[in-house]
């Protein structure tokens, strides 16, 4: 009775153990990838959702169903442990990783886009000229034609009198 007690007690300071491993999951997500409050708020329910759901799952599988105070007491123990003396080093760690791995996208998405932005910029010109060619003239060509039509204006007064 003693040993299975013991048993469970463990099993459930191991489930705190993985809830605190969630719990920084979610905060190194926070750390790493700034997003917007709805989002967090998902997170949060996904968090406390999957929390759950391990407890229930571990009481049920392990204890039948019955639910005991020092299962709780053994999580808390488990998260308490875990946040103390082993989260720093996951979080730094992780951290290191995903920022390392978003540099490195970067510059691999600069490398492989160089070429793309090449032949783009050679394109822009060979199609842009003959268009922007088309426009000025046609500008001009409007300026100069509203000019004579000013000087027409201008010069037959009793017209515009009229």
């Amino acid at each position: 009775m003693l040993t299975s007690q013991a048993y469970l007690f463990l099993i459930f300071t191991v489930n705190g153990i993985i809830i605190g491993l969630l719990f920084d999951f979610f905060r190194i997500l926070r750390k790493t990838i700034k997003t917007k409050d709805i989002v967090t708020y998902i997170e949060d329910f996904i968090f406390w959702f999957l929390t759950g759901a391990i407890i229930l799952y571990s009481i049920f599988t392990f204890n039948n169903g019955e639910v005991r105070f020092y299962m709780f007491l053994a999580i808390l123990m488990g998260v308490i442990t875990y946040l103390l003396f082993v989260s720093k080093y996951v979080i730094e760690i992780n951290v290191t990783i995903i920022t390392f791995l978003k540099k490195a996208i970067k510059k691999i998405f600069y490398i492989v886009s160089i070429p793309f932005v090449f032949i783009f910029k050679m394109i822009k010109k060979v199609l842009m000229k003959p268009v922007l060619f088309c426009i000025i003239n046609i500008r001009n060509n409007f300026t100069k034609l509203g000019k004579k039509v000013f000087h027409f204006f201008k010069k037959d007064k009793n017209y515009v009198k009229n």
